[in-house]
């Protein structure tokens, strides 16, 4: 009992972002001007974080701060969510209540481990699941 209460007060003391309850997060609209995430980011070959080389992620950006994180290799997982922002550092929370860091530099976006890149529009199948499953609020 006490290594798991250690073990708590050593995450709330890391700055760890948590998430207890996906409902009860409050997004943050996404940055505009440079700083910009609103938009479309993909996967530019092969990532150390995907399965496989030939597995392409997407990151669907709502400027009002929803999101999708789609990523594809033999079938699609995608998982709606929100951005937070704390400490002046930005994070994608999936439904999933999976936090992942998000940090912008020019046209790449350094997204849970991977790089990506701004494209004009979501691969097909990611543009398929959003048609079926339409974000809360307009896509970029």
């Amino acid at each position: 009992m006490k290594k798991i209460a250690l073990l708590t007060v050593l995450l709330a003391l890391s700055g760890c972002v948590q998430v207890e309850n996906y409902r009860e997060v409050v997004k943050a609209p996404a940055p505009a001007g440079l700083a910009g995430l609103a938009g479309y980011w993909q996967s530019q070959g092969p990532q150390s974080e995907m399965v496989s080389p030939e597995a392409i992620a997407t990151l669907v950006v709502t400027s009002a701060g929803d999101t999708l994180d789609c990523r594809q290799w033999q079938r699609v997982m995608a998982l709606p969510g929100k951005l937070i922002v704390r400490s002046d550092d930005w994070y994608n929370v999936t439904n999933k209540r999976e936090v992942y860091s998000v940090e912008r530099f020019g046209d790449t976006l350094e997204y849970a481990g991977m790089t990506l890149k701004r494209v004009e529009r979501p691969t097909q199948e990611c543009a398929d699941y959003l048609q079926k499953n339409p974000l809360q609020t307009k896509l970029p």
